[in-house]
Order: C-alpha cells, then sequence, then structure tokens
C-alpha cells in the first residue's frame, strides 16, 4: 500500500469494504454499540507465537445492525510490527469505518 493511500485511510477520506463482509463501509446514521470488555488469551503457542499479534474485535455493520466480531491473533508482517485497530469516527452527522493497518 502507497504511503498516501496508508494517510488517507488514516484520515478516514478513502473507505474500503469491510473485511468478510458484503457490505461497505459506508456510513451509518447511529453510532456503534460501545465495545465490550475483551479478555486477549495468551498467543497461541510454538515458535511462532513471538510474531503474532492481537488484532481487537470491533463492530462491524452488516447491512442491517452491528455485528460483533470476535478479536484473534495474526501473524505480523514484519518483526516490529504494530497492529493500529480499525474505529468507527463521526464523519459529516454520521459514522464511519475507519480500517484497521499495520505501521
Amino acid at each position: 500500500m502507497s504511503n498516501l493511500l496508508a494517510k488517507l485511510l488514516c484520515a478516514g477520506l478513502v473507505m474500503v469494504p469491510l473485511l468478510a463482509s458484503t457490505t461497505s463501509a459506508s456510513a451509518q446514521a447511529y453510532p456503534p454499540p460501545y465495545q465490550p470488555g475483551e479478555a486477549v488469551p495468551p498467543p497461541p503457542p510454538g515458535p511462532q507465537a513471538a510474531y503474532m499479534v492481537w488484532q481487537p474485535g470491533y463492530w462491524r455493520w452488516n447491512g442491517v445492525q452491528y455485528v460483533w466480531v470476535t478479536g484473534h491473533y495474526v501473524h505480523a508482517p514484519r518483526p516490529a510490527a504494530v497492529w493500529v485497530p480499525g474505529h468507527w469516527a463521526a464523519r459529516g452527522g454520521a459514522w464511519v469505518w475507519i480500517p484497521g493497518h499495520w505501521s
């Protein structure tokens, strides 16, 4: 991903489809529910554990309502990569999804 695209995504100026969703991240009229408390389990055992990063859960819009997507571990794309979680933000009187990204 280019630096310009990453900056536009972070600023909320570009919206992309939500992962594992058939609907786009279009603006919603009302905010998502509060984030539930989510216990972070230990990473999976094995030599890869040092490279696993927790991606927290989030509220996904399924076209009708918000649905909770549980957090999970993923393999980092490079050493010392940091996952910046996605979030919902109020923009222009609506709520839009700002996707997470690696930094």
